[in-house]
């Protein structure tokens, strides 16, 4: 018997709600990435703790989400979504309730948030692996795709430091800790209840024969985190990518939860500055997302990718440190915002492309935690730097490795297969029952 295959039809409700559900638990993360580096300087006033809580929950983000992969792929990034956010919520709103009550020693605060940020890490990934599926069923570009999640990721990025700074300045870091919770449980919410069914279903299942040999007790898992690992170590232009960004996200981490408090402090501009920098950033990146959602799948990505990483980069980091008059950092600022929506829509086609949805998770997820390796030591080395030479020496010391990573980088060959479609040609080499993939 002949079995015909058949075509989802064309709705754009799954894209809709990833995109929803993303855009809100990033908002409450970016209020959050405000209000408690805030909290830690205002209580204890020193930048090395201040460097601390941001590596107690970068660091179980980072090794949680290198090994959930296999999960995601096995369970399905809806089921991961959802319940992960719901974790995140609970254990976000704790922290006002026991700081209101004074049961929140600083011990404590540090293991609720390493508890948020191992959900964080499987949440954001499975969200993002549904990207791809959600795509399909929209029948639009990846890149247009990957366009508009990175808009809903730069959304996330000016709302949330306008409200986290607003709060913070208004009713205290607390507030901003408990919009954090909120965003998680309606996260939780648009993914659990909102998308349709059969979005998001696994994608990935253990061989019958690695089922009847090694049992049911973690052999699968094993032999899906090796088949990923060994795709992704056969990838050089993925390797480079992961290499390079993940130094520029160490600076970032170290810049975002170090460096841009303590200049706010000193140059008594306060919380308030924080968020206007950043949502000018934002409001920026957002333009330059939709203009990559709109034609990036026309432009030569090598060019562009290294044109935005030039103005998002070195130039934050110099302005701060010139002393500069609050219009013009605001201004670089915005710059630096609009070259950085351009990245991660040519980021997320070029992994899509490359990878086969049967791996997608497990490929993802390596890449990212391997990428995101050094942000939890970010605020930890800014901090040192800080206290050991000052904020003006790190501020440029910084900025003059962003540049020279990204320079250098541009150099190697592997970039050229950056505007080479390959991928798609694997993706459609895959099976044909893995094609359309259980969710990201």
């Amino acid at each position: 018997m002949t079995t015909v295959a058949v075509t989802p039809a064309r709705s754009v409700r799954p894209l809709a709600g990833v995109l929803a559900a993303t855009v809100v638990s990033l908002t409450g993360t970016r209020v959050s990435a405000i209000a408690l580096p805030w909290f830690v300087l205002a209580t204890t006033g020193s930048a090395t703790m201040t460097g601390l809580v941001a590596f107690a929950e970068m660091t179980p983000y980072v090794l949680v989400k290198a090994l959930t992969g296999p999960l995601v792929d096995r369970l399905g990034p809806r089921v991961v979504s959802w319940t992960t956010d719901a974790v995140s919520a609970v254990t976000a709103g704790l922290i006002p309730l026991l700081h209101a009550l004074g049961m929140l020693p600083f011990g404590l605060l540090l293991a609720m948030v390493a508890v948020i940020g191992a959900m964080r890490g499987p949440g954001d990934l499975a969200k993002s692996v549904m990207v791809p599926e959600a795509a399909d069923r929209a029948q639009v570009p990846l890149e247009r795709a990957t366009g508009l999640s990175g808009v809903t990721e730069r959304l996330a990025s000016t709302v949330g430091p306008a409200v986290g700074g607003a709060l913070v300045a208004v009713t205290g870091p607390m507030a901003g800790l408990a919009v954090n919770a909120a965003s998680f449980a309606l996260g939780s919410l648009v993914i659990a209840f909102a998308l349709p069914r059969g979005i998001g279903r696994s994608a990935a299942a253990p061989a019958p024969a690695a089922a009847s040999e090694e049992g049911e007790q973690g052999g699968g898992y094993w032999r899906m985190f090796r088949e990923g690992f060994t795709f992704l170590r056969a990838e050089p232009l993925l390797l480079a990518l992961i290499v390079m960004v993940g130094i520029t996200n160490l600076l970032d981490a170290g810049f975002a939860t170090v460096l841009v408090p303590v200049w706010a402090r000193e140059s008594d501009n306060g919380p308030a500055a924080i968020g206007l920098t950043a949502s000018a950033a934002g409001i920026a990146a957002v333009a330059g997302s939709l203009i990559a959602a709109g034609v990036a799948h026309r432009l030569p990505r090598r060019t562009v990718f290294f044109a935005g990483f030039l103005l998002a980069g070195a130039p934050r980091y110099l302005v701060l440190a010139s002393d500069a008059p609050m219009w013009a950092v605001v201004t670089v600022f915005a710059v630096a915002g609009f070259g950085s929506g351009f990245l991660n829509p040519i980021l997320g086609a070029v992994l899509f492309e490359r990878v086969p949805r049967p791996l997608l998770g497990r490929v993802h997820a390596l890449g990212d935690s391997l990428a995101w390796a050094g942000v939890p030591l970010g605020g930890l080395l800014a901090g040192a730097a800080v206290a050991l030479v000052g904020l003006i020496p790190a501020l440029v010391a910084s900025g003059v490795l962003y540049f020279v990573t990204t320079g250098l980088a541009g150099l190697r060959r592997e970039w050229r297969e950056m505007d080479r479609r390959r991928g798609a040609e694997r993706v459609a080499d895959a099976p044909v029952a893995a094609a359309v993939p259980a969710g990201r």
